[in-house]
């Protein structure tokens, strides 16, 4: 995963992998609120930073920074990942897509270990091998920030570009609940922030998931006899912006107009 990228991914036309955000009202009340939970928890993890001159990407930053090093375009951040041996979720960022106007995202990931029973990789002629045992890893999604250290949009991303095995979107939807970081390094507020980024934004990662397979397969269907997964004019497969005070707002007004009702 170290080598996943190794020049910039060429530009692709997003329209037709942009994702519509899912209607609030078909979700359950009890879902809500615990989406509602979780955006607050991550407007806590923004207050705490603030109140010392902080924020989400410095924080994963501070080591590098501390040591004086320049911050490199590819280079993962902090080095060597961040890992939950229990959980087996990882993360790491990086920035290689100055053209949108991001500053860098972060990679999500689970490892195999932490992956629910009877889940696999597809069957695929791969040209290229795919990573075999508990380095074949599922990108779950990614999380594009802005200079300020806000996450700005949320997209998935073709096989190449993250050396993972390929799990069927249904899988990977399967797995988004067990994605957690549940320990202080590189920073115990950014890992509760990235955790619970999760949960208040589950519903849209589905369709994000669920996208990035229709993409796929059409783009394989339009390719015949080309490896889909390595084709390098195919980096990112869906996304969408995102802004966590707007959402929680309609969730908090969704959950008051239930609760109202008699």
């Amino acid at each position: 995963m170290r080598n996943a990228l190794s020049s910039p991914a060429p530009a692709t036309c997003l329209e037709s992998r942009l994702v519509v955000a899912p209607d609030l009202a078909h979700l359950p009340l009890a879902q809500l609120l615990v989406m509602q939970q979780a955006g607050r928890e991550i407007l806590d993890s923004y207050r705490v930073l603030k109140k010392a001159g902080l924020n989400i990407v410095g924080e994963v930053l501070r080591d590098s920074q501390n040591k004086g090093e320049t911050f490199y375009e590819f280079n993962h951040y902090p080095d060597d990942d961040v890992y939950d041996r229990e959980s087996h979720a990882q993360y790491y960022y990086h920035a290689h897509r100055s053209k949108t106007g991001e500053h860098g995202h972060f990679h999500c990931f689970l490892r195999p270990k932490g992956m629910p029973d009877g889940v696999a990789p597809i069957e695929y002629p791969a040209t290229d091998p795919w990573p075999q045992g508990d380095e074949a890893l599922s990108h779950l999604v990614a999380i594009a920030m802005d200079s300020y250290g806000f996450p700005t949009t949320l997209f998935t991303t073709n096989r190449w570009v993250t050396a993972e095995a390929w799990y069927p979107a249904e899988q990977v939807i399967a797995m988004l609940d067990h994605f957690v970081i549940d320990h202080a390094f590189p920073s115990w507020p950014v890992n509760r922030w990235i955790s619970a980024m999760f949960v208040l934004y589950r519903p849209h990662i589905e369709v994000l998931l669920k996208k990035r397979d229709e993409i796929v397969w059409a783009w394989a269907n339009a390719h015949p006899g080309e490896d889909v997964f390595e084709d390098r004019a195919l980096d990112i497969t869906s996304q969408i912006d995102i802004s966590v005070e707007d959402i929680l707002g309609r969730i908090e007004r969704e959950i008051t107009t239930r609760e109202s009702q008699p």
